[in-house]
């Protein structure tokens, strides 16, 4: 395996092969936790791993120096899957001093008493944006990033090597033994980018714009997160789509999302996934208890419009059909269209519930929930076929015009 980034620049990370959840989020091909060592002058860490594996980081780092010689641990980010090593890697640095921001300073002090860790004082310096950390012949650069995406995140840059680490923007769950972009699949990179993006970072969609317009200034050939693989060869294409994925920038692009009884929901639901296949759409039909969270949020992320229905259950929406608006509404994807569908028996209430969440997330509703009692008779069927239609029509309309696109770039 290539760990080497420059030359005294070594990832000294963790892959998590077997990892397949991550707090609802489906890791289908794993995970990695990246800290990096940089040996100069002075020699720092950057940024640890999940609790279990703190003992596999130290090895990594043994391999290359001695634990004495390490001079100051950068903490880009509080959360437990990179801090969460922090008091096992502090205990074994004896001359080590903890780099980060004062909003970090009091994130890590309600996970891990800093004061006083065995009995040991954790020695911490406390960095603002624009600080300078000087270790030799490079030179720390920090720049807070908050909210992309808690609030004391902070990038750390190498202006000397035109490194810089991005903490968990730019990342993704990915679980190979390639480190870097040009050794793994592209397809299967940019997948991986875009499911972290859809169901950690859309909330943060104005934030992650800022924090766009602040790389622009910095000279960059490579981008090292603290999740999956580090980008060399390909950091136009990952920074070109965090600028769509930044305003949910919709693609030509109809999402058919449904949760089903006796079939009656799901018939009208391949009924309107078949109206919008027309040329130049996309058509995605996605059976919420087929899926999974990670997958539906990923696809609603570049979808024009949703068409989305429930079976009627008890007066309301099937249970994984509110799991699933719960989530979405979490993550607030903005700039989409569409409508809610479904059947209902004796009583109704489950497309009406589901109306209202999409007007609650604040998309625009093309129409009043379309219902089937019982069975959806040939009629319903044919309207939702030219529901559907007129989903695909309306995504066409949003999409913006590639040639447009690119001449703006």
């Amino acid at each position: 395996m290539n760990t080497t980034l420059r030359k005294n620049i070594d990832w000294v990370g963790y892959v998590d092969w077997t990892i397949r959840d991550f707090h609802s989020y489906e890791t289908a091909r794993g995970a990695t936790y990246n800290s990096y060592l940089v040996r100069d002058e002075k020699t720092a860490l950057i940024d640890t791993v999940k609790a279990p594996f703190a003992d596999r980081l130290l090895r990594n780092v043994s391999a290359l120096t001695d634990l004495s010689d390490i001079d100051y641990v950068v903490c880009n980010h509080a959360e437990p899957d990179h801090a969460g090593g922090l008091p096992r890697v502090m205990k074994a640095l004896p001359g080590a001093t903890l780099v980060c921001n004062k909003k970090c300073v009091a994130a890590l002090s309600r996970h891990f008493d800093t004061a006083h860790f065995d009995t040991s004082a954790w020695r911490i310096r406390v960095v603002t944006s624009g600080d300078t950390l000087p270790l030799g012949q490079r030179t720390l650069q920090f720049i807070d990033t908050p909210m992309v995406h808690w609030p004391e995140s902070m990038f750390t840059f190498i202006p000397e090597e035109k490194l810089l680490f991005s903490m968990d923007a730019f990342g993704q769950h990915y679980a190979t033994s390639g480190r870097f972009d040009d050794e793994v699949p592209l397809c299967t990179l940019m997948e991986e980018a875009k499911a972290y993006y859809a169901t950690i970072v859309t909330p943060y969609g104005k934030q992650v714009a800022g924090v766009l317009e602040q790389a622009a200034t910095l000279d960059i050939e490579m981008i090292a997160p603290a999740h999956g693989v580090i980008w060399r060869s390909q950091i136009a294409k990952i920074v070109e789509a965090y600028k769509d994925w930044s305003v949910c920038r919709p693609k030509a692009k109809v999402l058919v999302i449904y949760d089903t009884m006796w079939d009656s929901t799901g018939q009208m639901a391949r009924a309107i996934h078949q109206g919008a296949s027309l040329a130049g759409v996309e058509a995605v039909l996605i059976h919420i208890r087929r899926s999974n969270l990670t997958t539906i949020a990923t696809e609603v992320l570049d979808s024009a419009t949703v068409a989305f229905g429930s079976a009627t259950l008890n007066r309301g929406m099937m249970p994984m059909a509110g799991a699933v608006l719960t989530y979405l509404k979490g993550l607030r994807p903005v700039g989409k269209a569409g409508f809610a569908f479904g059947s209902y028996g004796w009583g109704k209430g489950g497309p009406e519930a589901v109306g209202d969440c999409l007007e609650n997330m604040g998309w625009q509703v093309l129409r009043e929930p379309l219902k089937a009692q019982y069975r959806p008779m040939p009629k319903v069927r044919d309207e939702c076929r030219e529901a559907g239609k007129a989903l695909a029509q309306k995504a066409l309309e949003m999409a913006p015009n590639r040639e447009d696109r690119q001449r703006s770039v």
